[in-house]
């Protein structure tokens, strides 16, 4: 036996193929047929984002298809007529060709990784049109695109295909008078576009599987992105219950990349027809694609942070124009770029009327945090009188009551109570943040503690809370509510959902658990709404809104008593349209207020940001279509003691194209002259502040 525990011969096979090196092939006989593969090589460098050449040797020739991951030598030079040097890198073979344009001689094949062909033609376009709109590169796509191969799930079979099923009935779509023509398109073979404001309520997720199986019932396939896995959760839930087991793959990053991979291979197989999941699923290759939804694109998870930061919207319209299938873009809000396709006539609206709004909204109700309390119970909550009064209501009625607060943690953003100047770190500048009540101030951006702060700019040592965050507020209404139980879902404790009993739910924007078999919550609580308003971001009164529909969709109806008090100025538009539950209007508004601004989505926008040198190096370099605008540079706030600079470059609608390809090249130029340097570019950043 080895050290190890394991049979001395299994060791020795282990240590042999751990040292073995690919074999390179030199001087042997390559394939008769099409011996030139076209490889995407994958090293997602700017100035190397093109197709390469191989040989393909004999040996390889059946199992090096277009599709296929493959080992080649990247980099050798030439020696003698022969390739020389390099290092190994992972590839996909995109096609078989006669001969090759170059005029030296070819690198062979080094190893065909696997004979599973896992990059279609389909998928292959889709990712070198998603590199192109956003600056990028095609192998940093594919990465986001192609999940990593596990050995042991390509050697297992797919199950078989499921015959079609039936046309679904209407169901929840009934309630909204263009909804059932949507669904009969759907099944009847169309390709239906629209943007759709979903109702409160616990019905939206059957809405979604409905479509997707009226989309199965004609024969073609399914896409559906969420926002995160609990809803990802509900929509498998409902298909469960509508179409059984074994019609539709949930692709969760949580899964593990076995079971990941083996789902992912039965939807590239065709075995199924319907794959659901969060934002890497827009790149799922689903056969026959006839359908596309997107549930919540408002949500910022949708954005992806990895380079070039697509979105999973703009992928999905994308893949859809392409595949020529319906979009559905859903949410209890609606985004500026959903209005927009609506205003074009790109798509149709698909929203309730006015009287089933009011049947299935909760009443809503404003007050500001400088109203007085009456008692001082309220105050030691931190609550005005109105808002207190409807938590107290609502946990006499039965049912949990959800308090929405802006901010994890205990006290993340501090000042001082003289001249409320912020409270940095003497080291970095970073935010000062409260962890406890008892513990000393701790630097958001580096982690050092605080424990001898005074104002530089008035000497003050007494310290205000300017955002109080989701822990101390749990803690502040545990003491004001004695007995009720408190919960907190945030980034550190996610909850999926809560009973259907009195307690307190304390939670941030993006975590509100739902509620177990029953109505919903008894009343919401949304907090400090000056700090979603007062944002420094263009989008902050979207976002605001979106945040507060989404938890507000959570309670019961008005009729049954459900309540929801917004802590904001009542007169502001975010405000107003959640009293009116109007999203289509507000983002109608948006629009025109954008149209007239020249900002996105009516212009295409770039980001840059860097150090100033850095940007201002690419700004001298990059030839800009005709008309582009430069807004900037302007100073960022210091990360880790590093200055940084933001310049937006602005062109008119049909010029992003150009904008990319234009910061592309800058980029490649910059490089070779200047080295490489940190630099941020993304194409329609989705917070502009």
């Amino acid at each position: 036996m080895s050290s190890t525990g394991e049979p001395e011969q299994l060791a020795f096979i282990r240590e042999t193929v751990k040292r073995a090196k690919p074999r390179t092939w030199r001087g042997a006989k390559r394939a008769e047929h099409n011996p030139i593969a076209r490889v995407v090589v994958d090293k997602g460098v700017l100035s190397i984002d093109q197709f390469f050449d191989y040989e393909v040797p004999a040996i390889m020739d059946e199992a090096a298809q277009p599709g296929v991951r493959v080992r080649v030598r990247f980099g050798a030079r030439l020696v003698n007529g022969e390739r020389q040097g390099g290092t190994l890198h992972d590839g996909f073979i995109v096609e078989r060709l006669a001969k090759t344009d170059y005029p030296y001689a070819l690198a062979p094949i080094a190893q065909v990784i696997s004979p599973e062909p896992v990059l279609s033609p389909e998928l292959l376009t889709l990712c070198r049109t998603v590199a192109d709109r956003y600056a990028g590169t095609l192998a940093d796509v594919l990465q986001l695109a192609v999940p990593p191969r596990h050995g042991e799930a390509e050697a297992e079979p797919s199950p078989p295909s499921r015959p079609r099923p039936d046309p679904p009935a209407p169901g929840g779509w009934s309630r909204y008078p263009a909804g059932p023509d949507f669904l009969a398109a759907l099944a009847n073979g169309g390709s239906p576009r629209a943007v759709w404001a979903a109702l409160p309520g616990r019905g939206w997720p059957y809405e979604i599987a409905r479509a997707v199986a009226a989309t199965l019932a004609s024969g073609r396939g399914a896409l559906v992105v969420l926002p995160d896995g609990r809803a990802t959760a509900r929509v498998d839930g409902a298909l469960t219950e509508l179409l059984g087991e074994g019609r539709h793959a949930v692709l969760a990053a949580d899964l593990g990349p076995r079971e990941r991979y083996t789902r992912w291979l039965a939807v590239s197989r065709g075995a199924v027809h319907a794959a659901i999941g969060t934002r890497a699923t827009m790149f799922a290759p689903v056969r026959d694609l006839g359908l596309v939804v997107v549930w919540s694109d408002g949500d910022s998870s949708h954005s992806d942070g990895h380079a070039p930061y697509p979105h999973a919207r703009d992928v999905a319209l994308l893949r859809a124009t392409e595949a020529g299938a319906a979009v559905l873009l859903g949410g209890h809000s609606v985004t500026v770029e959903g209005a927009q396709l609506v205003s074009s006539g790109w798509a149709r609206s698909i929203v309730a009327d006015r009287e089933t709004v009011r049947e299935t909204a909760p009443a809503v109700r404003t007050v500001t945090d400088r109203d007085e309390a009456r008692d001082a119970a309220a105050q030691a909550a931190r609550l005005p009188s109105v808002a207190w009064q409807a938590a107290r209501d609502g946990l006499a009625a039965g049912g949990p009551v959800l308090i929405q607060v802006p901010r994890r943690g205990y006290v993340p953003r501090l000042a001082c109570n003289r001249c409320r100047e912020p409270a940095r770190c003497r080291q970095c500048e970073g935010p000062l943040e409260a962890v406890s009540a008892d513990a000393p101030l701790h630097c958001g951006w580096c982690g050092r503690d605080e424990t001898d702060w005074h104002c530089p700019e008035c000497g003050s040592f007494r310290l205000r809370a300017q955002v109080v965050g989701a822990r101390r507020t749990a803690e502040e209404l545990g003491r004001a509510f004695p007995g009720v139980p408190v919960r907190v879902s945030g980034r550190d404790t996610l909850l999926a959902t809560v009973p259907n009993e009195p307690s307190l739910v304390i939670s941030t924007p993006g975590a509100e658990p739902v509620v177990e078999d029953g109505p919903g919550y008894a009343a919401a609580l949304l907090l400090d709404g000056w700090s979603l308003l007062t944002f420094p971001d263009l989008r902050a009164g979207e976002y605001a809104l979106h945040r507060w529909l989404t938890a507000a969709a959570l309670v019961r109806s008005g009729a049954e008593g459900g309540t929801v008090v917004v802590v904001a100025e009542p007169t502001v538009r975010p405000v107003q349209a959640l009293v009116r539950w109007d999203p289509f209007g507000h983002a109608g508004m948006e629009l025109d207020e954008r149209a007239q601004l020249h900002f996105p989505p009516v212009s295409r926008m770039a980001s840059v940001v860097g150090s100033p040198k850095v940007v201002a190096d690419l700004l001298d370099i990059v030839k800009l279509p005709e008309g582009a605008d430069v807004l900037g540079p302007v100073p960022l706030p210091q990360v880790r003691g590093e200055d940084r600079e933001r310049a937006l470059l602005r062109v008119s609608p049909g010029q992003g194209a150009a904008l990319a390809a234009a910061l592309k090249a800058a980029q490649i130029t910059r490089t070779a002259v200047r080295g490489p340097a940190s630099l941020d570019v993304r194409i329609d950043p989705t917070e502009i502040g």
